[in-house]
């Protein structure tokens, strides 16, 4: 895992100590070596910093040339499959000089060109320069595992894995888009190519750009989709579906367990990062396994569950316990996460991290389980509405929705099952954890003028077209939510720790047999969700393994909102005079989290957006 920058041009660039400072940004991403390149008529630029895992040797270095220095490549990831690759392309009549998987992905753009990244299996963000076309290609994993920012303008392209080392340079612009902040204010995140800085963007997941040295031209265009679920005739029965299932995820642990360095597992005490362990003691001696505990506030402490899974495959079991945090963490993090981040499980994300990193340089994940397997309450609950609701007329749905939104507060039982009761249920998605709707957004932004409040228009192209509820929302989920929150909240707290997170869910076959194979009824039900993988825990996990729950990191944010460090630090940065936001209605945010309303994160949201404001000195 490593981090990358890039500076390219139609002319010769004089202006190039802003790479190597913008690399050294990010030597958290790769502490073990560092690395420079120039093309021979200075248009084009690489940097790299390397965390090493596969060959650690001196061969691995990056920026790395092909021998007839025609190709040059700058990469942060893990290739999975790189060894039959190799292997694949060997047999074509390539030689390699090293054992990496660098030189793996220079061998098949040589053989393939741009669709190299079709023979991938693995997270990926990387960069190649072909000396031959005078282009830079570009290129992200099909989920969104690793980041890539980039900002193209009179005819130059920078690129990087994160938005700090383009902001490395003094003159780079800094200001705030406002269709991103309107986006990350409605949804929690930023979706798609938008970027929270004006001008710059993120390459999404699935998408490969390619710029052109000559024209100073840039195309961005997607290589990869989520397969269809395949007819209910072309399926296999559910007892052959679990067994392959499993033979699936076996095969994605045992690759991804191939490290020349120590391998951990992120163990949360739920379905999904149980699985992984259980999966990971039939491939490997005794696993090194690590959780977080509050044991102050028993309703957040899952320890006791990864305990139990540590127990029965006897793993070298580390609990890292966690008791009241200081609020001056976020100033860490928030100039770690680039884009402001509503999810306040950063935090535990981080430590656990931190933890895991002074005994291993890589830990396997449960992420992907619940997007692609129906995990999350939504999917329970659009299979509720389909199920339950559908025949009533969407005209009386909408009517009850709007008039029962008017009159109850936001953070109110009840409120968002009236937002859900509106949804165009054939064709929609609701809003599962809105952070503020319409009539909120404008009363906190009341004092800009000409707002442009376009996030439901954003949020709702990008929902997929299908007919099935379930299908509807894990395929969203997927690339909205898993992309955007989930993978960044991991990659950046994991780095900041030179850790690099692996996510066997993820793995290419997993993705594939998920979505064409597993019908939506071993996915959701409006009883129950993740059945499948449920179904796998039974056979796999021992029998007194609590299935139903469904926790993950959190931390009691609400309670530390009320009073204290936390709430002062909130207070002086959200009523400060500098603040964006309309105190008026912060202050009423406030009086709703002292009221015991749910609104804690949307609290936390507005904090980290400013905190990350004047870290990086944007403006509005």
């Amino acid at each position: 895992m490593c981090g990358i920058v890039g500076y390219c041009a139609t002319k010769c660039i004089d202006n190039r100590d802003w790479l190597a400072i913008g690399r050294d940004t990010m030597i958290h991403r790769g502490p073990d070596d560092k690395g420079e390149y120039w093309s021979n008529d200075g248009r084009v630029g690489f940097a790299h910093r390397r965390l090493s895992i596969i060959d650690p040797t001196k061969s691995g270095h990056q920026p790395m040339q092909t021998k007839d220095g025609q190709l040059c490549i700058t990469y942060n990831g893990e290739i999975y499959n790189f060894q039959g690759l190799r292997l694949e392309l060997e047999g074509l009549g390539h030689y390699f000089h090293s054992m990496s998987d660098t030189e793996v992905i220079l061998a098949a753009y040589r053989q393939w060109g741009k669709d190299c990244v079709l023979h991938l299996n693995g997270m990926f963000a990387f960069a190649i320069y072909d000396q031959r076309t005078s282009t830079v290609f570009l290129a992200r994993d099909r989920a969104g595992e690793k980041p890539l920012f980039f900002h193209h303008h009179n005819g130059e392209l920078r690129f990087s894995s994160e938005l700090k080392a383009l902001l490395a340079d003094k003159d780079f612009p800094r200001q705030i888009d406002r269709q991103a902040l309107d986006c990350y204010l409605l949804m929690g995140y930023i979706p798609g190519d938008l970027c929270i800085l004006k001008g710059t963007h993120k390459l999404p997941a699935a998408h490969a750009l390619l710029f052109d040295c000559a024209k100073g031209s840039i195309k961005v265009w997607r290589y990869w989709e989520l397969p269809e679920l395949k007819s209910s005739l072309c399926r296999m029965p559910e007892e052959e579906l679990l067994y392959s299932l499993e033979n699936l995820l076996q095969d994605a642990v045992r690759r991804q367990l191939v490290a020349d360095v120590p391998v951990g597992i992120l163990l949360s005490g739920g379905v999904d990062s149980s699985l992984i362990t259980a999966l990971a003691a039939h491939n490997s001696g005794r696993l090194k396994t690590y959780t977080v505990g509050f044991k102050n506030y028993p309703q957040y402490d899952e320890s006791k569950h990864a305990e139990l899974i540590a127990r029965h495959f006897d793993t070298d079991h580390t609990l890292l316990e966690v008791d009241d945090i200081q609020p001056d963490i976020l100033l860490k993090l928030v100039r770690q996460y680039d884009e402001p981040m509503v999810d306040s499980s950063m935090i535990p994300t981080y430590l656990v991290s931190k933890q895991i990193s002074q005994h291993c340089k890589v830990a396997l994940g449960g992420d992907g389980g619940d997007e692609l397997f129906g995990g999350y309450y939504s999917a329970s609950r659009m299979a509720a509405l389909q199920q339950n609701y559908s025949k009533i007329p969407k005209a009386l749905r909408r009517g009850i929705s709007r008039i029962g939104i008017s009159v109850i507060p936001m953070g109110f039982k009840g409120r968002h099952f009236l937002n859900h009761l509106g949804t165009d249920i054939k064709n929609d998605i609701p809003l599962f954890m809105p952070q503020f709707d319409l009539a909120i957004r404008k009363r906190l932004l009341a004092q800009h003028a000409n707002w442009p409040f376009v996030a439901e228009g954003i949020r709702r192209e990008r929902i997929p077209h299908t007919s099935d509820a379930v299908q509807r929302v894990t395929r969203f989920d997927f690339a909205n939510y898993m992309a955007e929150d989930i993978l960044v909240k991991v990659d950046r707290a994991s780095m900041l720790n030179s850790l690099e997170i692996r996510s066997p869910f993820l793995d290419l076959p997993v993705i594939e047999f998920a979505y064409s194979q597993i019908p939506s009824a071993l996915k959701a039900t409006p009883v129950d969700r993740k059945i499948i993988l449920k179904k796998m825990a039974t056979r796999l996990l021992p029998p007194e393994f609590d299935k139903k729950r469904k926790m993950g990191f959190g931390i009691p944010i609400g309670h530390w909102l009320k009073e204290g460090p936390w709430r002062k630090m909130a207070e002086d940065v959200l009523l400060d005079r500098d603040s964006i936001f309309s105190p008026s209605e912060v202050t009423e945010l406030f009086a709703g989290i002292d009221a015991n309303r749910s609104i804690k994160e949307h609290v936390f949201s507005l904090m980290v957006f400013e905190l990350w404001r004047r870290e990086y000195g944007v403006t509005i």
